[in-house]
């Protein structure tokens, strides 16, 4: 049994939205390895609270920490400090037993007047990126699916549709084939961010991907606040920390294996 957090960067908005991209990281991880995974990942915390201040239950949420925004504003972290706590978690993740995928949908792609459901896009494509995983590794492999309570609801409807009738795309002819989910049990079951370690880090990874992603494909450039704490670089920098976590055969010809859609 395998178990999967799901977070995600940018709004699923579509065709109104705040944001060109939209990232949904899934990281996956087998059950013998969850207790052994969430023992450094809260002993990293402790430190942190030695080192930094930072209390141990205060969820790492890392756009808004990045951006000095509450509720770290009261830590009074320098932007140098801030840069620090971020390279060192990535530190922390690359010893740690999982893997993650990255989806990415960019909305610039989208043919103008296309209705594009973004969310169950990015949804499907990352199951069916870590169902393809587990299939080669042991057929018998199942996973199930704990992410925020905020998006569950669309989740569990996508999920319930993609295990009955599945359509993806073909490398190697236009139309798409059939591929029914079958690893995965049950709906995708709710667990508050602030309590979870793991979805916090697939925040993590989203949002440095959402940064890697805005510049190198879309030339988009940065916030300000995030350019205090940044440069450009950091995000490939962090990146090549968790590479061996990083599923790369999701998407082989892409950096980091990141999945980029619309093609």
């Amino acid at each position: 049994m395998y178990l999967a957090y799901f977070d995600e960067s940018g709004d699923d908005g579509y065709p109104k939205y705040s944001s060109e991209l939209f990232v949904l990281t899934s990281i996956y991880m087998h059950y013998q390895n969850w207790k052994e995974n969430y023992e450094v990942l809260h002993s990293f915390r402790k430190q942190l609270k030695t080192d930094f201040n930072l209390p141990v239950k205060t969820e790492f949420h890392t756009k808004q920490f990045i951006t000095n925004k509450n509720p770290y504003r009261q830590f009074a972290f320098s932007e140098a400090e801030r840069k620090e706590m971020l390279f060192l978690f990535f530190e922390c993740l690359r010893s740690l037993d999982l893997k993650a995928i990255n989806v990415v949908i960019n909305k610039r792609n989208i043919s103008t007047g296309k209705d594009y459901p973004v969310l169950s896009n990015a949804l499907t494509y990352n199951v069916q990126r870590i169902e393809n995983d587990l299939r080669k590794i042991d057929p018998a492999h199942k996973f199930m699916i704990i992410t925020d309570e905020g998006r569950v609801g669309k989740m569990r409807k996508i999920t319930r549709r993609i295990q009955r009738i599945n359509f993806i795309p073909s490398k190697y002819n236009p139309q798409a084939y059939r591929s029914e989910i079958k690893q995965l049990i049950e709906d995708p079951l709710p667990k508050p961010s602030p309590e979870s370690y793991f979805i916090q880090a697939a925040d993590m990874i989203a949002y440095v991907t959402y940064l890697f992603s805005a510049r190198k494909y879309n030339g988009i450039t940065w916030p300000r606040r995030v350019l205090n704490v940044l440069s450009y670089g950091d995000e490939r920098k962090l990146l090549e920390k968790i590479e061996g976590n990083l599923n790369l055969e999701a998407s082989p010809r892409e950096e980091f294996g990141i999945v980029h859609y619309p093609k």
